[in-house]
């Protein structure tokens, strides 16, 4: 009897496609159900049909996967105070996001993020995959970041290219 081939989604397609020709400055967001549809037209959103932690997982992995990209992760700030009475799940959400990405997560307001979000997709494309998650505040944002090149590395970069020739 013969393996069964696993189902890969339409988003999930999207998702192989893009990634390879992202790069640093491009996003990708995972993102609850009330999230809206942006206008720009360096925004794509596709409905997964998935849960958010499904969707959330298999956008990091795929990520994490790559060898020219890494993301750093953002979470609205707001979540750290849903209450557990106004929204039913949270408490386990946010423990699940710890498990899985540790401490390594920035927790900025709302609305700077989506700050942040709309001034990249100006120059660079950014997806939105939009689950069926119901609590708010729950958006998990990867801003991408080259995978083989150091914040720290491009410091010494810039740096070395300030001083005269002669004196390196």
């Amino acid at each position: 009897m013969p393996a069964q081939k696993k189902s890969v989604s339409a988003w999930e397609q999207r998702l192989a496609q893009l990634l390879p020709l992202y790069g640093h400055r491009n996003w990708i967001a995972v993102a609850d159900a009330a999230y809206p549809a942006q206008s720009n037209p360096g925004i794509e959103t596709i409905f997964t049909g998935c849960d958010q932690l499904t969707a959330v997982r298999k956008v990091f992995n795929a990520i994490t996967a790559s060898t020219h990209v890494r993301a750093n992760i953002y979470l609205d700030q707001e979540l750290a105070s849903v209450a557990e009475h106004d929204a039913a799940g949270v408490l386990d959400y946010r423990g699940q996001l710890e498990r899985l990405f540790g401490p390594s997560v920035r927790q900025v307001p709302h609305e700077q993020i989506i700050a942040k979000l709309d001034q990249a997709a100006q120059l660079f494309h950014v997806l939105i995959l939009k689950t069926s998650l119901t609590i708010p505040y729950t958006t998990v944002f990867f801003e991408l970041d080259c995978g083989y090149w150091s914040a720290e590395a491009e410091q010494r970069l810039r740096k070395t290219l300030k001083t005269p020739r002669g004196k390196r």
